[in-house]
């Protein structure tokens, strides 16, 4: 059975094919940063088409993290693909490119690759789920208060690494999909594979205020940190600059010697394709 989820008067209610079935869906809290952000992107997703579930604002565990878990703003379940979307409030010039490690508003304030921090994501709820990489996208949401100018191909259809508008999402979504479909004779996932993903994720999604509460305290303590400390502690752990994975001596070892080609960086063999 599918749902679909709609907000009305700052709630939200759960529409069913069946009025006698109904299940909580997940709320996001207003203490949450970007909360207005995401409840507008809850809006674009109430949109999808009918065999498309989603979920907001889930918390699952992630040994790599440095709080032991993953915030995921928005995951959405279709037939052809699973979208983790990452949401971001920021306002003013958007610059930054698929491989580079950090991105900047208006060329002064220096943020993660967002796609690196939902690299994150994706491999924490691939420990969920059975889910291929293939059929992942990564998708990444600003405000319209932003001007993007990054890589063409983050704005292609055809990629599974997209930055889009929040008020496009849905729109990106639906053509994502209708490309998939012609390249798929059948769809990738059955409606019962669905279900059973949907009931897995929120199963798995940690509620207890407590815990949520110190991950986005560690979060904040994190950001804080300059990128130097960061760069210095990755080459004392030796981990993964994407993903944080931690790699052995070997793989650091390799990397190091080849400065030209990583710049001095630590990645995992998966991430050192991307150079």
């Amino acid at each position: 059975m599918f749902f679909k989820f709609s907000r009305k008067n700052n709630k939200v209610s759960v529409e069913t094919n069946q009025s006698t079935d109904t299940q909580p869906v997940n709320k996001i809290k207003p203490d949450r940063i970007g909360e207005i952000g995401e409840y507008k992107i809850n809006i674009q997703l109430d949109q999808l088409p009918k065999d498309c579930k989603y979920l907001s604002d889930i918390l699952i565990p992630n040994l790599k993290a440095k709080s032991g878990y993953s915030q995921i703003d928005h995951i959405v379940l279709t037939p052809y693909a699973i979208f983790v979307i990452e949401t971001k409030n920021y306002q003013g010039i958007i610059y930054g490119g698929r491989d580079r490690r950090t991105w900047s508003v208006n060329g002064k304030f220096k943020m993660l690759n967002p796609f690196h921090q939902n690299y994150g994501h994706i491999s924490a709820l691939k420990a969920i789920i059975s889910i291929n990489s293939s059929n992942i996208v990564s998708m990444i949401s600003f405000t319209k208060r932003c001007t993007f100018k990054i890589d063409l191909e983050l704005r292609n259809i055809q990629s599974n690494e997209l930055i889009v508008y929040d008020i496009e999402l849905s729109e990106f979504i639906s053509r994502k999909l209708n490309v998939l479909k012609l390249q798929n004779e059948s769809s990738v996932y059955s409606n019962i594979e669905i279900e059973q993903m949907y009931q897995q994720i929120e199963q798995t999604n940690i509620v207890d205020t407590k815990i949520r509460e110190r991950h986005v305290q560690l979060l904040k303590s994190n950001a804080g940190a300059t990128t130097a400390n960061t760069e210095n502690d990755q080459l004392n752990t030796g981990k993964c600059k994407v993903c944080g994975a931690v790699v052995s001596t070997k793989v650091k070892e390799y990397c190091i010697s080849n400065n030209k080609r990583f710049n001095g960086e630590i990645y995992c063999f998966e991430h050192q394709k991307l150079f």
